[in-house]
């Protein structure tokens, strides 16, 4: 009998590009030119994320708050991102979503956050192996899942002639209304992100990402999606890696 494959970690430990690149040796030989090109352009680890359909958004925050974390200005980094995050609350608001639904959701983001400026009853603030066990805890890490839900669904819902024309059922690709998109798909568990999920929480946290689109199927560049919505134009962006169906989160070697 077969021993079972153990479940990966909810968020993992950061792990060479090689152990990726294994998947893939009996495969595509594309996918290992496009893995051997992120490594050659400094891509040269990985962080993977639990396939349950939740990988965007917890892949987002984490690479999000170990931004913070690793800030060089780290005060001035937590505060803006507070003042941001407390604006979000007024999205949801007025997307007509209750405050008692969200309110324990967001004070679970907020406080991990200002714990990272802010130590705890152990005198230490938060550091990136600490922000790793938080979110390998799933009461944690779907709390903050579930939050970035909800804002995503907000922002879709107060903006509605922006992305009505590219709402599409998952599976069917069948044309979807924004309110039973946001229901059905943005803030229901386990149902995976693309780029219209990705644009509206981008522009509503206010964050520079980009997606490296690990497709296997065109020459050896991998290509590169772009979300900018940072009011500083030069703020480093979050850097997630996509392979159809999934996300996890790519490390840069640093420069």
């Amino acid at each position: 009998m077969n021993e079972a494959v153990p479940e990966r970690p909810l968020i993992d430990a950061v792990a060479p590009m090689s152990s990726l690149r294994s998947e893939y040796e009996n495969g595509s030989p594309i996918f290992l030119k496009q893995i051997d090109w992120l490594v050659k352009h400094g891509f040269d680890h990985v962080r993977r994320t639990r396939g349950d359909g939740d990988c965007f958004y917890r892949s987002l925050a984490f690479a999000y708050v170990e931004g913070l974390i690793n800030s060089r200005e780290r005060d001035f980094a937590v505060g803006s991102s507070l003042s941001i995050l407390e604006s979000t609350k007024e999205t949801l608001d007025k997307a007509g979503i209750e405050k008692m639904v969200y309110e324990d959701f967001y004070e679970d983001f907020e406080t991990l956050i200002q714990s990272i400026i802010k130590p705890g009853k152990d005198g230490r603030t938060l550091n990136t192996q600490q922000l790793l066990l938080a979110f390998q805890q799933p009461e944690v890490s779907n709390s903050i899942v579930i939050y970035l839900r909800f804002l995503t669904s907000a922002q879709i819902r107060l903006n509605r002639d922006s992305y009505e024309g590219f709402l599409v059922h998952p599976d069917t690709k069948d044309p979807m209304d924004v309110d039973s998109f946001c229901a059905n798909v943005v803030q229901a568990m386990g149902k995976e992100a693309d780029n219209v999920e990705i644009e509206a929480l981008c522009r509503a946290l206010q964050l520079n990402v980009d997606l490296a689109y690990l497709n296997g199927v065109r020459g050896d560049a991998v290509d590169f999606i772009k979300f900018r919505h940072d009011l500083n134009p030069n703020a480093t962006p979050v850097v997630l890696l996509y392979r159809p169906g999934h996300y996890d989160i790519l490390v840069q070697k640093p420069r």
